[in-house]
Order: C-alpha cells, then sequence, then structure tokens
C-alpha cells in the first residue's frame, strides 16, 4: 500500500508517519520508484503499536524509540522486553526523597523478599509504592503497610489473569501493545471493580443501604 492508503488505515497523518519514519520509530517503505514507497501490515502493526505506547502509555518519542528497538532485538528474550515496558508504563519520580521514602523503601524491598518475586525493588514500580505508602503515612494512614500482603496476593493473582491474557498473543508487537493498553485501561478497570466492591463491602459491614 502506498503511504496515504496507510494513513488512512491507521488514522495518523502523512506527515506524522513520515516524522515517525525519521525518528527511527517506523521502518521506511521499501522505494518503488525514486518518490514512491510501498508499506504493508507490518508497518500498519507498528504504526497501532506506537500509537498505543504515545497515548495510552503516555511514553515519550525517545522512550518509545527504546520500546521499538526491544521489540526488534529478537536476541532479548520477550520477559526482558515485557519488563521494560512495563517499567516504561510507571510513573518516575525525580525528586529527592525524603525520610518517608527512604523508609518505605525498606518495606518495599522487604515485600519483595517475602513474597519472592522476581523483581527488583528498586525498579520504577518499586519507587512507587515507596512513593505511595509514604504518602499513606503522612496522612496519618500509615496502616495501610499492616495489609500490604494481602494487596500483594491480590496483585499476584491479577498479574497471573494479565499474563494469561498476554499470552494468547504470538507477536513480539502485539505482546507490547497488550502489555501497555492491558497496565494503563486495566488499571482503570480494576479500580473501577475495585469501587463496586467498596460499596457493596460497605453494605455488608455497617448494614448501610447502597
Amino acid at each position: 500500500m502506498r503511504i496515504g492508503e496507510l494513513s488512512r488505515r491507521t488514522g495518523v497523518s502523512v506527515a506524522t508517519i513520515k516524522y515517525y519514519v525519521r525518528e527511527g520509530l517506523l521502518p521506511a517503505g521499501r522505494l518503488t520508484s525514486p518518490n514512491q514507497a510501498s508499506y504493508d501490515e507490518t508497518h500498519e502493526r507498528r504504526l497501532r503499536l506506537i500509537r498505543a505506547l504515545l497515548d495510552v502509555g503516555g511514553l515519550s518519542v525517545a522512550g518509545i524509540r527504546e520500546v521499538v528497538e526491544a521489540i526488534d532485538d529478537t536476541e532479548r528474550p520477550v520477559h526482558k522486553v515485557l519488563g521494560a515496558v512495563a517499567d516504561r508504563v510507571v510513573p518516575r519520580y525525580t525528586e529527592e526523597p525524603g525520610e518517608g521514602v527512604v523508609a518505605a523503601r525498606k518495606s518495599v524491598a522487604e515485600l519483595v523478599e517475602r513474597r519472592g518475586w522476581r523483581t527488583r525493588p528498586d525498579s520504577p514500580a518499586g519507587e512507587a509504592l515507596a512513593v505511595a505508602l509514604a504518602a499513606l503515612e503522612d496522612v496519618g494512614h500509615g496502616g495501610f503497610a499492616e495489609v500490604l500482603d494481602a494487596y500483594a496476593e491480590a496483585a499476584e493473582r491479577v498479574a497471573r489473569t494479565d499474563l494469561e491474557y498476554v499470552a494468547r498473543n504470538v507477536r513480539r508487537e502485539e505482546l507490547v501493545e497488550s502489555v501497555v493498553v492491558g497496565t494503563m485501561l486495566g488499571d482503570a478497570m480494576f479500580a473501577a471493580l475495585r469501587r463496586l466492591a467498596h460499596v457493596d463491602a460497605s453494605d455488608r459491614v455497617f448494614g448501610e443501604e447502597v
């Protein structure tokens, strides 16, 4: 297909497609003449992935470049690719940590060790958890740390479900897209389910009508 058709099929403007090619996010089309290039389904899939990383994952162009380079590196194990993507879609905290965050990091490290998780407590997700725990402590709800393992157990079950869904896809790009969309929109879905469960639990515990 020509670039115009690729644009129509993906909803990405021709100018933007050319920009992605210049930035190394999208492979160039196969030249069919000095001024014409041909594109195929691999370009369409890559474009859809780029848009998911940009619109859903909120990644920068530089971040997207790192992801697509990981995808194209066929020597890199799939779980390493997925880990790199997951780290990218977690908010990063660059401020100098206070005493609360430093203390919370220890709790996160102990949790990871206790659960036997094959992950680093100093990863972006681990740091995000430490920041959240420190914030809870600051507002007088440090007791949440006492139920951290219950939350971790629930997270394990959700993670297994996520990966069972992701494993249905066999192409590396589809795997990555599933992680991005599943993480961002899955978080929103789980938050909504949690709110519904809160209302139900409140009614059961406190006996109030919904």
